[in-house]
């Protein structure tokens, strides 16, 4: 898989992924925070699959 996301987006999937999952404990705490593991997954993977559907590419490599 190559990496179609570039360190800011990673990092801004990461945080944003970490927020979401932290609502499961603190917060309202209701099983919706969970969807923050897709964010939290293609930011450490870099790999964005929605990000190749569409054809959109934020790495200054790609």
């Amino acid at each position: 898989m190559p990496t179609n996301e570039g360190t800011i987006d990673r990092a801004l999937r990461v945080i944003a992924g970490l927020v979401l999952i932290a609502l499961v404990f603190v917060g309202p705490q209701t099983p919706w925070g969970w969807v923050g593991v897709v964010p939290l997954l293609t930011g450490l993977m870099g790999f964005c699959p929605l990000y190749t559907v569409l054809g959109l590419n934020t790495c200054p490599r790609g």
